[in-house]
């Protein structure tokens, strides 16, 4: 089979994970037959994504592309932030024994790798690599960047489900809420989860999307910064991720301040990995 069928496929795991969770949310977490099948199936997904970036990279291989990386265009990259997601929210309800999380990370993963397989724009051929990313930099960056924002976006589903559960605990006046409100974990619970997704995908970014990356930039261009569009806005997503973490040592904030700066911190991330690609030209307009 190839690379293509396998991740084609993948959608639509992905898919059937998104409505499980959903449903485990709605119907309630009593049902363990559906916990477990929801857990298999994104098991499954993550496993058929992991067999196609294998295999696309083999299929790369046996061109003679000679150095590639299944990370260097925005399909590629699509697909393994699909990956990443998968990954991250699998070992957060291992953590947290908690399978509501994954209709809020769960979605994420489905829209990314639909995303890379049915948006016309992306050329999903495979292409020899051009001489700037062949480089074993290109691999750490890539893998270590995408971590941080699988984090990142896990943390703001996590945030969203903060900020709906709080104005429902506000409104009905119950200390956990009420319908599915009542079914989701704890705010002090939802709140710890936020807070360390950040600071999980904050480490990675940091070594990833910023060293690894100068590194990287020196190797292929010369020069360690350039200020180029991708990275000033990868040094201001890092600023709003820093300044959350700060805030939160030095002022105490918790709570529904914490869950609006991870809003605010995807929408950072988001224009950092997609919006400066097509709207700002640059020496990363090929990624």
């Amino acid at each position: 089979m190839q690379s293509a069928q396998l991740l084609s496929i993948t959608t639509f795991v992905y898919l059937a994970a998104s409505f499980l969770y959903i449903a485990i949310l709605v119907f309630g977490t009593k049902n363990k037959t559906l916990g477990l099948t929801a857990t298999l199936v994104t098991m499954g997904g993550l496993l058929l994504s992991t067999m196609g970036i294998i295999i696309r990279w083999h299929e790369a291989y046996k061109l003679d592309f000679g150095y590639y990386a299944p990370f260097s265009n925005m399909y590629e990259s699509l697909v393994f932030f699909a990956w990443c997601i998968a990954l991250t929210y699998l070992v957060l309800e291992y953590l947290y024994k908690n399978q509501t999380l994954g209709a809020f990370a769960m979605p994420f993963a489905f829209l990314s790798q639909a995303l890379a397989e049915y948006w016309p724009q992306w050329d999903q051929q495979l292409k020899p690599l051009m001489p700037a990313l062949q480089s074993n930099w290109l691999i750490a960056h890539v893998i270590a960047s995408f971590v941080g924002y699988a984090a990142f976006a896990i943390a703001f589903g996590v945030a969203v489900m903060y900020l709906t559960k709080a104005r429902n605990v506000e409104k009905s006046g119950q200390p956990e809420g009420t319908g599915v409100f009542a079914s989701l974990p704890p705010l002090k619970t939802i709140d710890e989860v936020i807070y360390k997704t950040i600071l999980f995908g904050f480490l990675w970014f940091t070594v990833g999307g910023l060293i690894f990356g100068a590194i990287w930039a020196n190797s292929a261009w010369g020069t360690y910064w350039s200020w180029d569009p991708k990275e000033t806005w990868s040094l201001i997503t890092w600023f709003v991720y820093a300044a959350t973490l700060h805030v939160r040592y030095t002022r105490g904030w918790t709570g529904k301040k914490i869950a609006w700066l991870a809003v605010l911190g995807f929408a950072s991330t988001l224009f950092t990995y997609y919006g400066v690609n097509f709207l700002l030209s640059g020496l990363h307009s090929y990624a």
